[in-house]
């Protein structure tokens, strides 16, 4: 899998407890606290995560964002 992004801007959603979980869960996965990561529209809204350079997963809550990032880590 290729480095996880998190947008340091959409840590007060609840992402930044997502970033910290996947540390200690997955500590081989690669991720990457980013000022902006450019999607403020969903970052706005809800707890988001870039893979790679495009594909974006969001979640509505932080567990939510982790549970869909378990499933695509496998």
């Amino acid at each position: 899998m290729k480095k996880i992004k998190f947008c340091c801007r959409n840590f007060k959603h609840g992402s930044k407890s997502v970033y910290k979980s996947l540390k200690i869960e997955y500590p081989e996965i690669k991720r990457k606290k980013k000022d902006c990561i450019g999607v403020c529209k969903a970052c706005t809204r809800q707890c988001v995560a870039l893979i790679g350079k495009t594909e974006m997963i969001a979640a509505p809550t932080p567990e939510a964002l982790f549970d869909k990032l378990k499933l695509r880590i496998g």
